[in-house]
């Protein structure tokens, strides 16, 4: 009898991670695809995709599981999973996150929201949807979310044993950092017990999600002559929020005192700045907060205050929108 639940037609069952770099995603990957061969004897293969390398840089990360008579000679992204992990919910501000889910696959968020809120922002019909704190229980356990991702992951598909991802970060971490086997080893587990699940009721004639490939915007034949490059890696249009890894810098203006330590370290325009008399009736600059949309939470600032005044804090969707104060360059969004 088989042990997959689900088979495609070239008879793989596919995972589809979504994630920024930083959170771990490529390594919650190969430590899947390992644990489903090495344990449980499947065929599975597994690579990543992503543009520069960097921390906050969007990554997709594919897994494949197969009989162990079945052969993968398919190395393709995959464009219809089974299953989509996403773990940075903002991620469906600027990737479609959700692309080619069909109508009865499942989709797990790391996010402490409610199930509707979340199937609003993503917008799913029907289907599965799994919540998992994933980043409070890696704050806790001073892990990373990778690892609490992948113990929900292992709860979704069912057919896997998590014993031998136990066994899997006993090697992955074993000989280098001996001392992160167990709190990996718990984060894991609270990821396996605590993700909760809801399901939207699948009609009979529910159609899935297209799939639609991303397209490069300029390429060698729309380019314009010269080379010349219209949008800018660095740039008022854009949002910063999808290259957050959970945290910004909260601002509590009672302690600032206004000496700029924070603006020299931001090399992202975050910090917003009005000329004010002082009590001698002197014109000085004063920081009235922070523009959000432009901040992609390397906590710089927090290091560099000497008042307290900015304090690292989890970030729940919704906040930086909530309060941010929009910057000089508002204009050039059309308002704030």
């Amino acid at each position: 009898m088989s042990t997959l639940p689900k088979k495609n037609e070239l008879g793989f069952f596919e995972i589809r991670l979504e994630s920024i770099g930083g959170l771990g995603a490529n390594l919650a990957g190969k430590m899947l695809a390992e644990a489903g061969v090495l344990g449980m004897g499947l065929n599975g293969s597994n690579f990543s995709s992503y543009g520069s390398e960097k921390k906050g840089s969007p990554i997709k990360t594919f897994v494949r599981f197969t009989e162990p008579e079945v052969e993968i000679r398919d190395h393709s992204p995959i464009e219809v999973p089974h299953v989509i992990g996403i773990f940075h919910e903002e991620l469906y501000k600027t990737v479609n996150v959700v692309s080619g889910l069909p109508a009865d696959g499942i989709v797990l968020v790391n996010s402490t929201r409610d199930f509707d809120e979340v199937r609003k922002d993503l917008k799913l019909e029907y289907g599965t949807l799994a919540v998992v704190d994933a980043m409070g229980i890696a704050v806790e356990e001073k892990t990373k979310v990778n690892t609490s991702m992948l113990g929900a992951l292992y709860r979704i598909c069912d057919f896997l044993d998590p014993e031998d991802m136990r066994n899997t970060i006993r090697s992955t971490f074993g000989k280098k950092y001996p001392h992160l086997v167990e709190p990996n080893i718990r984060t894991f587990d609270r990821g396996y017990n605590e993700v909760k699940f809801k399901t939207y009721e699948v009609p009979a004639d529910a159609v899935g999600k297209a799939f639609k490939r991303a397209v490069t915007v300029y390429g060698y034949e729309s380019q314009p002559l010269g080379g010349v490059i219209l949008a800018q890696a660095n740039t008022v249009l854009k949002d910063m929020s999808g290259s957050r890894q959970g945290f910004i810098p909260e601002f509590n203006a009672e302690k600032c005192i206004s000496c700029a330590q924070c603006d020299v370290v931001c090399g992202d325009m975050c910090f917003v700045w009005e000329e004010e008399p002082n009590k001698r009736g002197i014109m000085q600059m004063v920081l009235k907060g922070i523009d959000y949309q432009y901040c992609k939470g390397c906590l710089k600032c927090v290091d560099a205050c000497p008042t307290g005044a900015l304090q690292d804090l989890r970030e729940e969707v919704g906040y930086a929108e909530a309060h941010r104060v929009p910057s000089r360059f508002n204009f050039v969004l059309g308002g704030a």
